[in-house]
Protein backbone atom coordinates (compact mmCIF):
# COMPACT_ATOMS: atom_id res chain seq x y z
CA UNK A 1 0.00 0.00 0.00
CA UNK A 2 0.56 3.62 -0.49
CA UNK A 3 0.55 5.74 2.61
CA UNK A 4 0.66 8.75 0.77
CA UNK A 5 -2.82 8.36 -0.47
CA UNK A 6 -5.72 8.36 1.31
CA UNK A 7 -8.15 5.45 -0.50
CA UNK A 8 -11.49 5.91 -0.39
CA UNK A 9 -12.59 2.64 1.27
CA UNK A 10 -16.60 3.51 0.69
CA UNK A 11 -19.30 4.60 -2.19
CA UNK A 12 -20.33 8.46 -2.64
CA UNK A 13 -24.05 7.83 -3.22
CA UNK A 14 -26.54 11.04 -2.04
CA UNK A 15 -23.50 13.28 -1.02
CA UNK A 16 -22.72 10.68 1.38
CA UNK A 17 -20.00 7.70 2.23
CA UNK A 18 -21.84 4.60 2.00
CA UNK A 19 -19.27 2.24 4.11
CA UNK A 20 -19.56 -1.83 2.75
CA UNK A 21 -18.91 -4.58 4.76
CA UNK A 22 -15.53 -6.00 4.78
CA UNK A 23 -17.00 -9.15 2.63
CA UNK A 24 -17.55 -6.65 -0.03
CA UNK A 25 -14.05 -5.24 -0.44
CA UNK A 26 -11.95 -6.32 -3.55
CA UNK A 27 -8.15 -5.91 -3.92
CA UNK A 28 -7.07 -3.17 -6.57
CA UNK A 29 -3.48 -4.56 -7.86
CA UNK A 30 -0.80 -2.41 -9.33
CA UNK A 31 -0.21 -3.69 -13.54
CA UNK A 32 3.58 -2.75 -12.88
CA UNK A 33 4.14 -5.10 -9.75
CA UNK A 34 1.54 -7.15 -9.04
CA UNK A 35 1.12 -5.82 -5.48
CA UNK A 36 -1.38 -4.86 -3.65
CA UNK A 37 -2.71 -1.15 -3.82
CA UNK A 38 -5.77 -1.45 -1.31
CA UNK A 39 -8.63 -2.79 -1.08
CA UNK A 40 -11.82 -1.05 -2.97
CA UNK A 41 -15.59 -1.31 -2.26
CA UNK A 42 -17.86 -2.74 -4.29
CA UNK A 43 -21.50 -2.06 -4.84
CA UNK A 44 -24.43 -4.78 -4.40
CA UNK A 45 -27.60 -4.27 -6.25
CA UNK A 46 -28.55 -2.68 -3.35
CA UNK A 47 -26.24 0.31 -3.26
CA UNK A 48 -26.86 0.19 -7.03
CA UNK A 49 -30.40 0.60 -6.76
CA UNK A 50 -29.44 3.58 -4.01
CA UNK A 51 -27.39 5.10 -6.49
CA UNK A 52 -30.05 5.56 -9.26
CA UNK A 53 -32.78 6.75 -6.71
CA UNK A 54 -30.40 9.53 -5.41
CA UNK A 55 -29.55 10.76 -8.84
CA UNK A 56 -33.64 10.27 -9.98
CA UNK A 57 -34.60 12.77 -6.87
CA UNK A 58 -31.57 15.12 -7.18
CA UNK A 59 -33.16 15.99 -11.03
CA UNK A 60 -36.86 15.84 -10.32
CA UNK A 61 -37.06 17.30 -6.81
CA UNK A 62 -33.39 19.35 -6.53
CA UNK A 63 -32.05 22.68 -7.58
CA UNK A 64 -28.98 21.41 -9.78
CA UNK A 65 -31.37 21.37 -12.99
CA UNK A 66 -33.13 24.48 -11.97
CA UNK A 67 -30.22 26.35 -11.43
CA UNK A 68 -28.98 29.28 -14.18
CA UNK A 69 -25.70 27.78 -16.72
CA UNK A 70 -23.13 30.45 -14.73
CA UNK A 71 -24.39 29.16 -11.35
CA UNK A 72 -23.93 25.85 -12.15
CA UNK A 73 -20.72 27.03 -14.12
CA UNK A 74 -19.50 28.72 -11.22
CA UNK A 75 -20.20 25.14 -9.18
CA UNK A 76 -18.03 23.52 -11.60
CA UNK A 77 -14.80 25.87 -11.56
CA UNK A 78 -14.66 25.26 -8.13
CA UNK A 79 -14.57 21.34 -8.79
CA UNK A 80 -12.20 21.67 -11.50
CA UNK A 81 -9.68 23.87 -9.38
CA UNK A 82 -10.07 21.43 -6.29
CA UNK A 83 -8.72 18.41 -8.85
CA UNK A 84 -5.77 20.67 -10.11
CA UNK A 85 -4.80 21.36 -6.57
CA UNK A 86 -4.44 17.05 -5.46
CA UNK A 87 -2.44 16.94 -8.98
CA UNK A 88 0.44 15.03 -7.37
CA UNK A 89 -1.91 12.64 -6.16
CA UNK A 90 -4.18 11.83 -9.04
CA UNK A 91 -1.37 11.32 -11.19
CA UNK A 92 -0.10 9.06 -8.53
CA UNK A 93 -3.04 7.28 -8.82
CA UNK A 94 -3.10 6.99 -12.40
CA UNK A 95 0.66 4.95 -11.90
CA UNK A 96 -0.69 3.01 -9.44
CA UNK A 97 -4.08 1.84 -10.98
CA UNK A 98 -3.46 1.95 -14.98
CA UNK A 99 0.52 1.87 -14.63
CA UNK A 100 1.00 4.70 -16.87
CA UNK A 101 4.22 6.24 -17.58
CA UNK A 102 5.22 9.68 -16.53
CA UNK A 103 4.33 11.30 -19.46
CA UNK A 104 0.74 9.20 -20.14
CA UNK A 105 0.50 10.09 -16.32
CA UNK A 106 0.84 13.87 -17.55
CA UNK A 107 -1.51 13.55 -20.94
CA UNK A 108 -4.10 11.49 -18.88
CA UNK A 109 -4.06 14.39 -15.85
CA UNK A 110 -3.59 18.12 -17.70
CA UNK A 111 -5.55 16.96 -21.23
CA UNK A 112 -8.80 16.19 -19.55
CA UNK A 113 -8.54 19.31 -17.56
CA UNK A 114 -8.66 21.32 -20.60
CA UNK A 115 -11.43 19.51 -21.47
CA UNK A 116 -13.52 20.25 -18.38
CA UNK A 117 -12.42 24.17 -18.60
CA UNK A 118 -13.99 23.80 -21.75
CA UNK A 119 -17.34 22.43 -20.54
CA UNK A 120 -17.31 24.89 -17.79
CA UNK A 121 -17.07 27.71 -20.08
CA UNK A 122 -19.55 26.39 -22.19
CA UNK A 123 -21.79 26.15 -19.22
CA UNK A 124 -22.86 29.40 -18.83
CA UNK A 125 -23.78 30.22 -22.57
CA UNK A 126 -27.54 31.14 -23.37
CA UNK A 127 -29.68 28.01 -23.75
CA UNK A 128 -32.29 29.63 -25.67
CA UNK A 129 -31.90 30.85 -29.13
CA UNK A 130 -34.67 32.76 -30.71
CA UNK A 131 -35.90 31.41 -34.73
CA UNK A 132 -36.66 33.55 -37.54
CA UNK A 133 -40.15 35.10 -37.57
CA UNK A 134 -42.77 33.71 -40.26
CA UNK A 135 -45.77 35.51 -41.61
CA UNK A 136 -48.44 32.35 -42.10
CA UNK A 137 -51.65 33.07 -43.23
CA UNK A 138 -54.89 32.28 -41.21
CA UNK A 139 -58.18 30.75 -42.01
CA UNK A 140 -60.11 34.00 -42.31
CA UNK A 141 -57.40 35.64 -45.29
CA UNK A 142 -55.44 37.32 -42.38
CA UNK A 143 -51.38 36.90 -41.83
CA UNK A 144 -50.13 35.91 -38.71
CA UNK A 145 -46.68 37.28 -37.38
CA UNK A 146 -44.97 34.39 -35.84
CA UNK A 147 -41.76 32.87 -34.06
CA UNK A 148 -40.53 31.08 -31.28
CA UNK A 149 -37.39 29.82 -29.73
CA UNK A 150 -35.45 26.81 -28.87
CA UNK A 151 -34.27 25.48 -25.78
CA UNK A 152 -31.15 23.60 -24.30
CA UNK A 153 -32.33 21.83 -21.55
CA UNK A 154 -30.57 18.43 -19.62
CA UNK A 155 -31.85 15.02 -20.40
CA UNK A 156 -31.99 13.85 -17.10
CA UNK A 157 -30.01 10.53 -15.34
CA UNK A 158 -26.98 10.07 -16.50
CA UNK A 159 -24.66 6.49 -16.17
CA UNK A 160 -21.58 7.13 -16.77
CA UNK A 161 -19.48 3.52 -17.15
CA UNK A 162 -15.30 4.35 -17.95
CA UNK A 163 -12.74 2.01 -18.93
CA UNK A 164 -9.36 0.82 -17.44
CA UNK A 165 -7.03 2.56 -19.88
CA UNK A 166 -7.47 6.20 -19.01
CA UNK A 167 -9.98 6.16 -16.37
CA UNK A 168 -9.21 9.71 -14.32
CA UNK A 169 -8.97 11.33 -18.34
CA UNK A 170 -12.72 9.60 -19.07
CA UNK A 171 -14.45 10.22 -15.34
CA UNK A 172 -14.02 14.01 -16.08
CA UNK A 173 -14.69 14.53 -19.74
CA UNK A 174 -18.31 12.01 -18.81
CA UNK A 175 -18.86 14.26 -15.77
CA UNK A 176 -18.24 17.71 -16.60
CA UNK A 177 -20.23 18.30 -19.72
CA UNK A 178 -23.21 16.07 -17.72
CA UNK A 179 -23.06 17.90 -14.54
CA UNK A 180 -22.42 21.72 -16.51
CA UNK A 181 -25.66 20.37 -18.56
CA UNK A 182 -27.53 20.00 -15.27
CA UNK A 183 -28.20 16.63 -15.06
CA UNK A 184 -27.42 14.08 -12.51
CA UNK A 185 -24.87 11.44 -12.54
CA UNK A 186 -24.75 7.82 -11.95
CA UNK A 187 -20.32 7.19 -12.11
CA UNK A 188 -19.12 3.71 -12.49
CA UNK A 189 -15.47 3.54 -13.29
CA UNK A 190 -14.18 0.07 -14.51
CA UNK A 191 -13.21 -2.51 -11.38
CA UNK A 192 -9.34 -2.38 -12.21
CA UNK A 193 -9.30 1.28 -11.35
CA UNK A 194 -11.99 2.32 -8.86
CA UNK A 195 -10.10 5.08 -6.94
CA UNK A 196 -9.35 7.43 -9.66
CA UNK A 197 -13.48 7.91 -9.86
CA UNK A 198 -14.42 7.30 -5.78
CA UNK A 199 -11.32 10.72 -5.61
CA UNK A 200 -13.84 12.78 -6.71
CA UNK A 201 -16.38 12.20 -4.61
CA UNK A 202 -13.68 13.90 -2.02
CA UNK A 203 -13.99 16.66 -4.44
CA UNK A 204 -17.77 16.50 -4.70
CA UNK A 205 -18.07 17.04 -0.76
CA UNK A 206 -15.10 19.89 -0.85
CA UNK A 207 -16.85 22.28 -3.46
CA UNK A 208 -20.38 21.68 -1.88
CA UNK A 209 -22.41 19.80 -4.71
CA UNK A 210 -26.32 19.61 -3.49
CA UNK A 211 -27.08 15.85 -2.64
CA UNK A 212 -27.41 13.57 -5.44
CA UNK A 213 -25.54 15.20 -8.33
CA UNK A 214 -23.02 13.21 -8.72
CA UNK A 215 -23.22 9.31 -7.26
CA UNK A 216 -20.01 7.12 -7.67
CA UNK A 217 -20.17 3.61 -7.17
CA UNK A 218 -17.81 0.44 -7.99
CA UNK A 219 -18.97 -3.03 -9.62
CA UNK A 220 -18.89 -5.80 -12.62
CA UNK A 221 -21.40 -6.49 -15.33
CA UNK A 222 -24.25 -7.30 -12.66
CA UNK A 223 -24.09 -3.24 -11.62
CA UNK A 224 -23.59 -2.48 -15.27
CA UNK A 225 -26.53 -4.17 -16.63
CA UNK A 226 -28.74 -2.49 -13.58
CA UNK A 227 -27.39 0.78 -15.32
CA UNK A 228 -28.36 0.37 -18.13
CA UNK A 229 -31.42 -1.35 -18.41
CA UNK A 230 -33.33 0.84 -15.35
CA UNK A 231 -36.08 3.07 -16.64
CA UNK A 232 -34.72 6.06 -14.29
CA UNK A 233 -31.65 6.45 -16.42
CA UNK A 234 -31.73 8.58 -19.34
CA UNK A 235 -29.05 8.49 -20.82
CA UNK A 236 -26.11 6.16 -21.17
CA UNK A 237 -22.58 7.11 -22.19
CA UNK A 238 -19.85 4.51 -22.35
CA UNK A 239 -16.24 4.26 -23.39
CA UNK A 240 -14.86 0.58 -23.99
CA UNK A 241 -15.06 -2.62 -26.33
CA UNK A 242 -17.61 -2.80 -29.41
CA UNK A 243 -18.80 -6.11 -27.77
CA UNK A 244 -19.87 -4.49 -24.39
CA UNK A 245 -21.43 -1.24 -26.41
CA UNK A 246 -23.23 -3.62 -28.47
CA UNK A 247 -24.96 -5.42 -25.18
CA UNK A 248 -25.45 -2.29 -23.83
CA UNK A 249 -27.59 -1.18 -26.96
CA UNK A 250 -29.43 -4.04 -26.35
CA UNK A 251 -29.73 -4.03 -22.76
CA UNK A 252 -31.07 -0.18 -23.18
CA UNK A 253 -33.81 -1.01 -26.12
CA UNK A 254 -36.54 -1.64 -23.57
CA UNK A 255 -36.49 1.40 -22.06
CA UNK A 256 -35.17 3.52 -25.31
CA UNK A 257 -32.42 5.50 -23.50
CA UNK A 258 -30.36 7.89 -25.26
CA UNK A 259 -26.70 6.13 -25.67
CA UNK A 260 -23.39 7.66 -26.17
CA UNK A 261 -21.08 5.24 -27.39
CA UNK A 262 -17.41 5.70 -27.76
CA UNK A 263 -16.40 2.23 -28.96
CA UNK A 264 -13.04 0.41 -30.38
CA UNK A 265 -10.96 1.12 -33.17
CA UNK A 266 -8.51 -0.38 -35.30
CA UNK A 267 -7.46 3.06 -37.11
CA UNK A 268 -5.12 3.20 -40.62
CA UNK A 269 -2.32 5.72 -40.78
CA UNK A 270 -1.39 6.17 -44.47
CA UNK A 271 2.24 7.17 -45.39
CA UNK A 272 1.98 8.59 -48.57
CA UNK A 273 5.91 8.03 -50.65
CA UNK A 274 6.57 11.81 -50.13
CA UNK A 275 5.81 11.76 -46.00
CA UNK A 276 8.62 13.20 -43.66
CA UNK A 277 10.13 9.64 -42.53
CA UNK A 278 11.12 11.23 -39.25
CA UNK A 279 7.80 11.94 -38.55
CA UNK A 280 5.91 9.25 -39.79
CA UNK A 281 7.97 7.08 -38.54
CA UNK A 282 7.74 8.56 -34.72
CA UNK A 283 4.59 8.51 -34.96
CA UNK A 284 4.20 5.42 -36.29
CA UNK A 285 5.99 4.03 -32.87
CA UNK A 286 3.92 5.92 -30.49
CA UNK A 287 0.80 4.25 -32.07
CA UNK A 288 1.56 0.73 -30.87
CA UNK A 289 3.57 1.36 -28.15
CA UNK A 290 2.17 4.13 -25.75
CA UNK A 291 0.43 3.40 -22.96
CA UNK A 292 1.00 -0.20 -24.30
CA UNK A 293 -0.95 -0.08 -27.20
CA UNK A 294 -4.34 0.16 -24.99
CA UNK A 295 -5.89 3.01 -26.67
CA UNK A 296 -9.37 3.32 -28.93
CA UNK A 297 -8.05 5.50 -31.04
CA UNK A 298 -4.54 4.57 -31.89
CA UNK A 299 -3.24 4.32 -35.38
CA UNK A 300 -2.09 0.40 -35.33
CA UNK A 301 -2.17 -0.27 -39.34
CA UNK A 302 0.30 0.98 -40.52
CA UNK A 303 -0.44 1.43 -44.77
CA UNK A 304 3.10 2.70 -46.24
CA UNK A 305 3.55 3.20 -49.77
CA UNK A 306 6.01 0.29 -51.13
CA UNK A 307 8.59 2.47 -52.46
CA UNK A 308 8.85 3.38 -49.15
CA UNK A 309 8.31 0.55 -47.14
CA UNK A 310 10.96 -1.46 -46.35
CA UNK A 311 13.17 1.74 -45.27
CA UNK A 312 10.01 2.38 -42.91
CA UNK A 313 9.76 -0.78 -41.67
CA UNK A 314 13.30 -0.74 -40.97
CA UNK A 315 13.33 2.42 -38.90
CA UNK A 316 10.58 1.55 -37.08
CA UNK A 317 11.93 -1.63 -36.41
CA UNK A 318 15.00 -0.05 -34.54
CA UNK A 319 13.02 2.21 -32.86
CA UNK A 320 10.65 -0.31 -31.33
CA UNK A 321 13.65 -2.70 -30.44
CA UNK A 322 14.79 0.66 -28.75
CA UNK A 323 12.05 1.01 -26.46
CA UNK A 324 12.70 0.33 -22.81
CA UNK A 325 9.60 -1.56 -21.02
CA UNK A 326 9.72 -1.35 -17.40
CA UNK A 327 7.97 0.15 -13.92
CA UNK A 328 6.02 3.39 -14.74
CA UNK A 329 7.88 5.12 -11.70
CA UNK A 330 10.79 4.84 -13.66
CA UNK A 331 11.10 8.32 -15.41
CA UNK A 332 13.33 6.52 -18.09
CA UNK A 333 10.49 4.06 -18.78
CA UNK A 334 9.14 4.52 -22.57
CA UNK A 335 6.05 2.13 -22.02
CA UNK A 336 4.79 0.20 -19.21
CA UNK A 337 2.60 -2.83 -18.26
CA UNK A 338 -0.68 -4.04 -19.72
CA UNK A 339 -3.69 -3.93 -16.70
CA UNK A 340 -3.85 -7.30 -16.24
CA UNK A 341 -2.35 -10.81 -16.67
CA UNK A 342 -6.03 -11.81 -19.08
CA UNK A 343 -4.71 -8.69 -21.55
CA UNK A 344 -1.17 -9.60 -21.88
CA UNK A 345 -2.04 -12.94 -23.02
CA UNK A 346 -4.50 -11.45 -25.42
CA UNK A 347 -1.86 -9.68 -26.70
CA UNK A 348 0.36 -12.92 -26.65
CA UNK A 349 -2.21 -14.86 -28.91
CA UNK A 350 -3.00 -12.53 -31.37
CA UNK A 351 0.99 -12.69 -31.99
CA UNK A 352 0.55 -16.64 -32.52
CA UNK A 353 -2.35 -15.88 -34.67
CA UNK A 354 -0.32 -13.08 -36.88
CA UNK A 355 2.36 -15.79 -37.75
CA UNK A 356 0.13 -18.42 -38.14
CA UNK A 357 -1.17 -15.59 -40.79
CA UNK A 358 1.80 -15.16 -42.72
CA UNK A 359 2.97 -11.96 -40.94
CA UNK A 360 6.66 -11.50 -40.64
CA UNK A 361 7.53 -10.38 -37.22
CA UNK A 362 10.10 -7.67 -37.15
CA UNK A 363 10.36 -6.63 -33.54
CA UNK A 364 9.33 -7.77 -29.61
CA UNK A 365 6.68 -10.74 -30.22
CA UNK A 366 7.77 -11.89 -26.45
CA UNK A 367 7.85 -10.82 -22.73
CA UNK A 368 10.89 -8.75 -21.91
CA UNK A 369 13.41 -10.90 -19.62
CA UNK A 370 14.17 -9.67 -16.34
CA UNK A 371 10.39 -8.68 -15.89
CA UNK A 372 8.98 -11.45 -13.15
CA UNK A 373 6.36 -8.93 -12.13
CA UNK A 374 4.32 -7.17 -13.77
CA UNK A 375 2.25 -7.53 -17.05
CA UNK A 376 4.74 -6.51 -19.22
CA UNK A 377 5.05 -7.28 -23.36
CA UNK A 378 7.26 -6.24 -25.63
CA UNK A 379 6.21 -3.86 -28.12
CA UNK A 380 5.90 -5.94 -31.27
CA UNK A 381 5.92 -5.04 -35.27
CA UNK A 382 4.41 -7.61 -37.89
CA UNK A 383 4.79 -6.17 -41.43
CA UNK A 384 4.05 -8.07 -45.03
CA UNK A 385 0.26 -8.15 -43.49
CA UNK A 386 -3.19 -8.71 -45.33
CA UNK A 387 -5.39 -6.46 -44.53
CA UNK A 388 -8.08 -8.70 -44.74
CA UNK A 389 -6.25 -10.75 -41.57
CA UNK A 390 -7.42 -10.95 -38.20
CA UNK A 391 -4.18 -9.01 -36.83
CA UNK A 392 -5.20 -6.31 -39.51
CA UNK A 393 -8.80 -6.41 -38.73
CA UNK A 394 -9.66 -7.03 -34.80
CA UNK A 395 -8.92 -4.93 -32.05
CA UNK A 396 -5.99 -6.19 -29.67
CA UNK A 397 -5.43 -3.60 -27.16
CA UNK A 398 -1.90 -4.42 -26.64
CA UNK A 399 0.96 -3.15 -28.27
CA UNK A 400 1.27 -4.79 -32.00
CA UNK A 401 1.25 -2.60 -34.97
CA UNK A 402 1.23 -3.69 -38.10
CA UNK A 403 2.51 -2.84 -41.57
CA UNK A 404 0.58 -3.56 -45.06
CA UNK A 405 2.00 -1.75 -48.53
CA UNK A 406 -0.04 -0.36 -50.97
CA UNK A 407 1.05 1.71 -54.56
CA UNK A 408 -1.56 3.92 -55.25
CA UNK A 409 -4.15 6.42 -53.14
CA UNK A 410 -6.85 5.13 -54.41
CA UNK A 411 -5.68 1.72 -52.70
CA UNK A 412 -4.45 2.93 -49.36
CA UNK A 413 -8.36 4.65 -49.22
CA UNK A 414 -9.82 1.65 -49.75
CA UNK A 415 -7.66 -0.03 -47.22
CA UNK A 416 -7.91 2.14 -44.90
CA UNK A 417 -11.96 2.05 -44.78
CA UNK A 418 -11.84 -1.89 -45.03
CA UNK A 419 -12.45 -2.21 -41.48
CA UNK A 420 -15.58 -2.65 -39.26
CA UNK A 421 -14.22 0.12 -37.03
CA UNK A 422 -14.54 3.74 -37.77
CA UNK A 423 -12.77 6.02 -35.26
CA UNK A 424 -9.76 7.46 -36.07
CA UNK A 425 -7.18 7.68 -39.05
CA UNK A 426 -3.63 9.71 -39.81
CA UNK A 427 -2.52 10.61 -43.45
CA UNK A 428 1.42 11.66 -43.32
CA UNK A 429 2.24 13.76 -46.90
CA UNK A 430 4.59 16.70 -48.24
CA UNK A 431 1.54 17.47 -50.19
CA UNK A 432 -0.85 18.58 -47.23
CA UNK A 433 -3.53 19.28 -49.85
CA UNK A 434 -3.73 15.91 -51.41
CA UNK A 435 -3.76 14.24 -48.20
CA UNK A 436 -6.79 16.55 -47.56
CA UNK A 437 -8.69 15.38 -50.32
CA UNK A 438 -7.94 11.78 -48.98
CA UNK A 439 -9.29 12.72 -45.23
CA UNK A 440 -12.43 13.63 -47.10
CA UNK A 441 -12.85 9.86 -48.30
CA UNK A 442 -11.76 8.25 -45.33
CA UNK A 443 -14.83 6.60 -43.62
CA UNK A 444 -13.90 7.66 -39.82
CA UNK A 445 -14.79 9.93 -37.26
CA UNK A 446 -11.49 12.19 -37.43
CA UNK A 447 -8.31 12.34 -39.29
CA UNK A 448 -4.92 13.80 -38.41
CA UNK A 449 -2.84 15.22 -40.93
CA UNK A 450 1.07 14.92 -40.29
CA UNK A 451 0.78 14.30 -37.01
CA UNK A 452 -2.20 16.53 -36.42
CA UNK A 453 -2.50 19.99 -34.00
CA UNK A 454 0.04 18.52 -31.47
CA UNK A 455 -2.58 17.81 -29.01
CA UNK A 456 -6.18 16.76 -28.65
CA UNK A 457 -8.26 19.56 -28.99
CA UNK A 458 -11.18 20.35 -26.20
CA UNK A 459 -13.08 22.35 -29.45
CA UNK A 460 -12.64 19.29 -31.82
CA UNK A 461 -15.60 16.76 -31.81
CA UNK A 462 -14.30 13.02 -31.07
CA UNK A 463 -16.18 9.88 -31.81
CA UNK A 464 -16.69 6.97 -34.24
CA UNK A 465 -19.15 5.38 -36.83
CA UNK A 466 -19.31 1.61 -38.11
CA UNK A 467 -18.63 -0.78 -34.77
CA UNK A 468 -16.62 2.72 -33.01
CA UNK A 469 -19.97 3.52 -31.81
CA UNK A 470 -21.86 6.64 -32.54
CA UNK A 471 -22.56 10.23 -30.81
CA UNK A 472 -19.74 12.74 -30.16
CA UNK A 473 -17.77 13.74 -27.00
CA UNK A 474 -15.97 17.26 -26.85
CA UNK A 475 -16.41 20.36 -28.31
CA UNK A 476 -19.46 21.84 -28.86
CA UNK A 477 -21.80 19.05 -29.94
CA UNK A 478 -20.40 16.87 -27.19
CA UNK A 479 -21.56 19.31 -24.89
CA UNK A 480 -24.95 19.08 -26.77
CA UNK A 481 -25.29 15.46 -26.65
CA UNK A 482 -26.26 15.53 -22.99
CA UNK A 483 -28.74 17.69 -23.41
CA UNK A 484 -32.39 17.84 -25.98
CA UNK A 485 -33.68 20.85 -27.62
CA UNK A 486 -37.45 21.91 -26.59
CA UNK A 487 -39.18 24.61 -29.20
CA UNK A 488 -41.48 27.14 -28.03
CA UNK A 489 -43.79 28.74 -30.47
CA UNK A 490 -45.46 31.84 -29.82
CA UNK A 491 -47.68 34.85 -31.87
CA UNK A 492 -45.01 37.47 -32.31
CA UNK A 493 -47.87 39.68 -33.48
Amino acid sequence: MNPAIDFPKALYIGGEWITLAAGAMEPVINPATEELVALAPVASRSETDAAIAAAREAFDQGPWPRMSGKARAAKMQAFLDALKAREAQIKQLIQLEAGATQIAQYVQFVIPLQHAQFFVDLAGRNPITGLPVDVNPTANGTKLLGSGVTVREPVGVVAAITPYNFPFFMNVSKIFPALAAGNTVVLKPSPYTPFEALILGAVADEVGLPKGVLNIITGGKEVGEMLTSDRRIDLITFTGSDAVGSAIQAQAAPTLKRLLLELGGKSAMIVRQDANLDLAVGSGLFNFSWHAGQGCNLNTRHLVHNSIRTEYVARLGAMTRAVKVGNPADPATGMGPLIRDAQRKRTENYVEVALSEGAKLVAGGKRPAGLDKGFYYEPTLFEGVDNRSRIAQEEVFGPIGVVIGYDSDEEAIALANDSDFGLGGGIFSADVGRAFEMALQIRTGEVYLNGGSGGMSSHAPFGGIKRSGFGREYGVEGFNEYTYVKSIVFHAG
